[in-house]
């Protein structure tokens, strides 16, 4: 046991792979820094000096941008040298061109980029600087026995390495040479023994900066927060529409077919005895009735969570509805029978898939539809393509806007797609989480 553990540390102490990935991030650095040094300093200084006259204020967002590309650039160099920073957080800005300069130029975390590709040089010119010294001593003084011999009697001993060892220790000739090109091997060698550890030093150098700036934990987390209150509002609110809207058809549908069913019966009760045929047509009546709302309560139960959802899955539950709507629909699904996604996920497609449908049908004078269904590892797509008049959109009070609502409570998002004169493409993007 002790040996194995032994053999695994000296394994990892001489990991050269490691080391070739500390080289490929460290060599480059110091002119990647020159450069965002060179560019950033640059073009802060001229933003600054005529913001005056307005022409700093784009220059400047120009050059946040620019800074959050050298930090992008950064963080991916890191990530090859096998190092882990939490993702960097970043406004983002939505609307006119003024809102989103204005998050562009509030937006802390780009502040802080634009300084890490500043302040990196010197760290930078310091690493650089180091690793090519100590590189060089390594593989220079490890393979000094190759050339040692010929640059004694070429050069000298007393002008290689400054003060020769021998020279220290008064010895001449071929003993001389042997003490040099020995000490010098062993100086070479402790060189490259360190050199894993060192080099990855100084990455750590670059990390711990790294960390400090171009990393945003908390407001990535607050965002979140902020996320999942708004996420969680628009599913009360998309359920409590959602009640509303079954409260109210139940009332205008199937509760007034029942009022006029329990009618019926009472006048059949009293029309039996004295007049049968009026009271046999009256049963007739109410059959009809009785069937009528049977078949409303079954639409009304179908928008909420249809029993083929929960049988047989998301594409069988979009054929059914396909096949109920008055529009010509076409169900494309990259899902088979077996495919079964987390419950959420299906019922929120679903209920995406139907209200859309429900929308061709009432507003889009749409002679065809279609709904295609694609999914990765991690997303399920639903898209409702329809060649009707267009002039859909997400606005407030509109239906489109509820299922926006109702995508948030599982993180997805609408994007409606709707020219006028169409074709209309209202597409569902869903994560999957299992």
């Amino acid at each position: 046991m002790g040996g194995g553990r032994a053999g695994g540390h000296s394994c990892r102490m001489f990991d050269y792979h490691q080391v070739r990935r500390d080289l490929t991030y460290l060599l480059p650095g110091l002119a990647l820094a020159l450069a965002s040094f060179a560019v950033l300093a640059c073009a802060l200084l001229l933003g600054i000096g005529t913001v005056v006259i307005w022409v700093g204020v784009p220059l400047l967002v120009g050059t946040l941008t620019v800074a959050r590309g050298f930090a992008e650039l950064e963080r991916r160099r890191l990530a090859h040298t096998g190092a882990t920073l939490p993702a960097g957080h970043y406004a983002v800005g939505s609307g006119r061109p003024v809102q989103r300069m204005r998050a562009v130029l509030t937006d802390g975390q780009r502040w802080r980029d634009l300084v890490f590709g500043i302040v990196a040089l010197p760290v930078a010119l310091f690493t650089w600087s180091v690793t090519v010294w100590w590189t060089l001593w390594a593989v220079l003084g490890s393979l000094y026995p190759l050339y040692g011999w010929y640059l004694l009697d070429k050069v000298g001993g007393d002008r290689v390495g400054g003060v020769s060892i021998a020279n220290a220790l008064s010895l001449h000739g071929s003993s001389a040479k042997v003490v040099t090109i020995a000490g010098q091997t062993v100086l070479g060698l402790l060189f490259l023994a360190s050199a894993p550890r060192v080099l990855h030093g100084l990455v750590g150098l670059h990390i711990l900066l790294a960390k400090a700036l171009l990393t945003n934990e908390k407001a990535a987390l607050r965002e979140r927060a902020e996320q999942l209150t708004a996420s969680r509002s628009a599913v009360v609110q998309a359920e409590a529409q959602t009640l509303r809207r079954v409260e109210r058809d139940i009332h205008d549908g199937p509760q007034q077919r029942l009022v006029r069913l329990t009618m019926d019966l009472e006048a059949v009760r009293r029309r039996m005895d004295d007049n049968p045929e009026a009271a046999r047509t009256l049963v007739d009546e109410a059959l009809e009735q009785s069937h009528a709302a049977l078949n409303e309560l079954r639409t009304v139960s179908r928008g909420i969570a249809p029993p083929v959802l929960t049988d047989r899955g998301l594409t069988a539950a979009l054929a059914a509805a396909a096949a109920r709507s008055p529009i010509p629909t076409t169900i494309d699904s990259t899902l088979g029978e077996s495919d079964r996604l987390p419950e959420a996920v299906e019922n929120a497609a679903y209920f995406t898939a139907s209200e859309a449908l429900t929308n061709v049908a009432k507003h889009a004078a749409a002679s065809v539809c279609t709904v295609t269904v694609t999914r990765d590892r991690a997303t399920l797509w639903v898209r409702i393509t329809d060649n009707g008049v267009g002039g859909a959109h997400l606005g407030k009070g509109h239906g489109l806007s509820g299922l926006a609502d109702r995508l948030a409570g599982v993180d997805g998002r609408l994007d409606v797609h709707s020219p006028v004169g169409g074709p209309t493409v209202i597409t569902a993007e869903i994560p999957l989480r299992g």
